[in-house]
């Protein structure tokens, strides 16, 4: 239903937790151990091999497999705990956080998750506690070494699958912009695959990803072997430095309907706190973005940039990005100017927009950022200049050493309360909860490629945008390559969350589209609750998110014409849907009275087409929702 989720829901689920029975410290079968979340949702089942000693983890729901018994271990330089593994003992305890996160699907969040911590140990005495837990919408592990084990060599970490499941897979790439496709799971082929991945089994859907990666740790994909359901887990590096004892990223597997996975915040769920004390300069928000409207020269020109903060302040967005070479020399490009601090003329830019009440934000090459000494120049004269934001490029790696890296810039740009958007990055991994000012992160196949489908495009709110804001940059109207209709394409500014919307457009392909500019002046970028009202990876999807009172609507499908008639479950009373769609001539406005709990609302949309939607409480007089 589209209604805010009521506190008492979530008392009576915590109640519901509390009265689960209590588990035995050991299993009564000795090698068989199951730890379960919510009545009806998902379990974990682990079971030690008594010939072998190793160890495997399935995940059921309601009585069905969503995860077949897949391996689970960890291999350092002085200890196989893959194999040979003893069992100690098992505690368990209950989890529930209450949190907020600047931007995401929904703001307030209350993660309950059941934990269980299995101790186990092998032939030599090496320790190695599995730490497991079980919520609503999924189940996630990590291995936990109490002692210093040198440096971790490989994970036997895999995830099998049954031989009639469904993948939905993006082959691996350093900087995650790859497109997503569809297969049988056992035959997709022998390829590195990116995660996240998703999977469509008889239990329901199962999205696989991670939480908590950083600087101690190194990237996982997924490898997998043709004709076979199994999914392994490989790391960026071949040895993992460790310096004591560790604890590992989480291995999330969302599992649940279509629905529940899609509006899973189990990533940040499981990410430690927020390191932000002060996070009153977070703002999320509109950007207008100028590297497709300009490119180069945009970038280089104070004057078209000054027109740009004019359009943005005509539609209320509050912030302009500017791209790549403002700090580059004119006569060679992607060259820094050594004196850029004395001769930029972005503070300028700053004032010009504070007049005019827009913010500005930056993109800096990866390569200016990664010295301490230069991270001492540059972040605090962006602070000093009113710099609302940076956007940081071409990280393209998950080594250890890189993610280090992100330790380091993370607490630096908040310091200097600098909002972040990386680029050419990994993707979310809890990062949103622990480090608020990170508004967004590319790590897509997006709205920048010529070569996009509307096939990848329905795929993604069920795959990359599933775990965190997306940095997609839709709106680009005026390229030639987009295979979105122009009301799929405008519904993309709901069904794609970022908290920082980079718009791609240029200002003329705006004014050719009044009612874009009127929608888009709209829709905001940070939500209060998230609902699936209908989709399938690779053929449709219709979203819907709050704001307030007010709930925006983004649909788009992929291949022919129909009409998408989806139950709205508005709360009781009466209310007024303003649609835009694809009109013969263009995008046209229309409205629906809707009455709350049984009305649907249905849209004939063109072949890749779509609409945008808001919806408000009518009552005699109310005419528009638009504010």
């Amino acid at each position: 239903m589209l209604t805010a989720t009521p506190m008492r829901l979530f008392a009576a689920l915590l109640l519901a937790l509390c009265l689960l029975p209590a588990l035995p410290a050991r299993a009564a079968a000795g090698g068989s151990w199951k730890i379960s979340g919510f009545p009806g949702g998902p379990a974990a089942e682990l079971a030690l091999d008594h010939q072998t000693g190793a160890l495997t983890v399935a995940v059921t729901r309601r009585g069905a497999r969503v995860l077949e018994p897949s391996p689970v271990g960890i291999v350092t330089e002085r200890a196989d705990l893959s194999q040979g593994l003893r069992f100690l003992h098992r505690r368990d305890r209950l989890v529930a956080e209450h949190y907020t996160t600047a931007v995401g699907k929904r703001r307030k969040r209350l993660a309950l998750m059941r934990e269980a911590v299995l101790a186990f140990e092998n032939a030599a005495g090496a320790r190695l506690d599995l730490v497991v837990r079980v919520a609503g919408d999924g189940v996630a592990y990590r291995y936990r070494l109490p002692d210093d084990h040198g440096a971790v060599l490989r994970e036997a970490s895999a995830f099998t699958l049954a031989q009639d499941a469904t993948a939905w897979l993006a082959r691996h790439r350093r900087d995650y912009e790859n497109p997503f496709a569809q297969y049988p799971a056992p035959a997709a082929p022998a390829a590195d695959y990116m995660v996240p991945a998703l999977f469509e089994t008889a239990g329901g859907h199962l999205l696989i990803t991670e939480s908590a990666l950083d600087g101690r740790y190194s990237g996982p994909r997924l490898t997998h072997e043709e004709g076979t359901g199994t999914y392994r887990l490989q790391l960026w590096d071949e040895r993992v430095q460790v310096a004591g004892p560790l604890e590992t990223p989480w291995r999330v597997m969302i599992a649940g309907d279509l629905a529940a996975v899609t509006e899973s915040t189990l990533a940040d769920d499981l990410a430690p706190a927020s390191r932000v004390r002060d996070t009153s300069w977070i703002e999320p928000d509109q950007v207008l973005w100028t590297w497709l409207a300009g490119g180069r020269e945009a970038g280089q020109s104070l004057e078209i940039q000054k027109g740009y903060v004019d359009y943005a302040a005509e539609r209320a967005w509050p912030y302009v990005a500017v791209d790549a070479g403002w700090y580059f020399l004119r006569d060679q490009w992607d060259v820094t100017d050594p004196d850029w601090p004395a001769t930029s003329w972005i503070p300028q830019l700053v004032e010009y927009g504070r007049a005019k009440g827009v913010g500005i934000h930056v993109w800096i090459h990866f390569r200016d950022l990664d010295t301490p000494e230069e991270r001492a120049l540059w972040l605090p004269t962006l602070n000093r200049w009113g710099v609302r934001g940076v956007k940081i490029d071409f990280m393209d790696a998950e080594s250890q050493e890189r993610l280090r890296w992100y330790d380091e810039i993370l607490p630096a740009t908040a310091a200097n309360r600098l909002m972040v958007n990386f680029h050419g990055s990994t993707v979310p991994k809890g990062v949103h909860r622990t480090w608020p000012h990170v508004m967004t992160m590319e790590g897509v196949h997006g709205g920048e490629k010529r070569t996009l489908t509307t096939a990848h495009l329905t795929t993604l709110p069920f795959t990359r945008n599933v775990i965190g804001s997306m940095d997609y940059t839709p709106m680009a109207f005026h390229r030639p390559s987009r295979p979105t209709s122009d009301a799929h394409e405008l519904g993309l500014a709901v069904t794609y969350e970022s908290g920082l919307q980079n718009l791609a457009g240029t200002v003329e392909s705006y004014r050719a589209r009044p009612e874009a500019e009127r929608f888009l002046e709209q829709v905001p970028t940070a939500w209060d609750e998230t609902r699936l009202l209908s989709g399938r990876p690779a053929d449709h999807v219709v979203l819907a998110r709050r704001s307030g009172d007010r709930w925006f609507v983004g649909a788009g499908v992929s291949g022919a014409a129909r009409t998408l008639d989806v139950p709205l479950n508005l709360p009781h009373g009466r209310w007024l849907a303003e649609v835009v769609r694809d009109g013969e001539t263009g995008l046209v406005r229309e409205s629906h009275v809707i009455d709350g709990p049984r009305g649907r609302l249905a849209v004939a949309v063109p072949a890749e087409g779509g609409y945008a939607a808001i919806a408000c409480r009518w009552r005699p007089g109310i005419t528009t929702c638009d504010r």
